[in-house]
């Protein structure tokens, strides 16, 4: 939801000053962002996008993750798991058609989506149990037992 169109009090002297007028798109780049941190463009906020809740939670074992996918089939669903960051992508496919007496509806719904979910662990090879029904996604992903944890000590010059 861009909101472009709203008039400001300022309007005249934020569009006769270029720095001003800079100013004011930047923030309102900032705000869309922080509406939809995943879109990448005005377009992404105009069209729509598809993207599925999550919950996550962090137990001393484990990391698990609810994602809310209402209208995805299971067969439409990807989950991966690369360099320790989780990808779920997909696409959804949702119609509706009632026919009555005096009307006639049809809705329908297309998107594809993709959710990024950095995990700062590679589980080990099936230790991730996921459950999916009524299109909500469950997945529980089993911390390794020895994590790789790599720390490299910068050293600071003084000037």
């Amino acid at each position: 939801m861009v909101r472009r169109d709203l008039p400001s009090l300022f309007s005249a002297e934020i569009e006769a000053n270029p720095f001003l007028h800079s100013l004011h798109k930047e923030i309102d780049r900032v705000f869309d962002r922080f509406r939809d941190p995943e879109a990448t463009s005005a377009s992404d906020l105009a069209g729509k996008r598809v993207l599925p809740a999550l919950d996550i939670a962090e137990t001393d074992d484990a990391i698990e993750i609810t994602a809310e996918l209402p209208g995805v089939a299971v067969e439409d669903l990807d989950v991966s798991i690369t360099d320790g960051v989780l990808t779920l992508k997909g696409e959804k496919s949702v119609s509706r058609e009632e026919k009555e007496k005096d009307y006639h509806l049809v809705e329908r719904q297309y998107g594809a989506f993709r959710r990024s979910v950095p995990l700062g662990f590679t589980p080990d090879e099936g230790k991730v149990e996921t459950r999916f029904s009524d299109g909500v996604l469950k997945l529980k992903i089993a911390k390794p037992d020895t994590p790789e944890t790599k720390t490299q000590k910068i050293a600071i010059d003084k000037a």
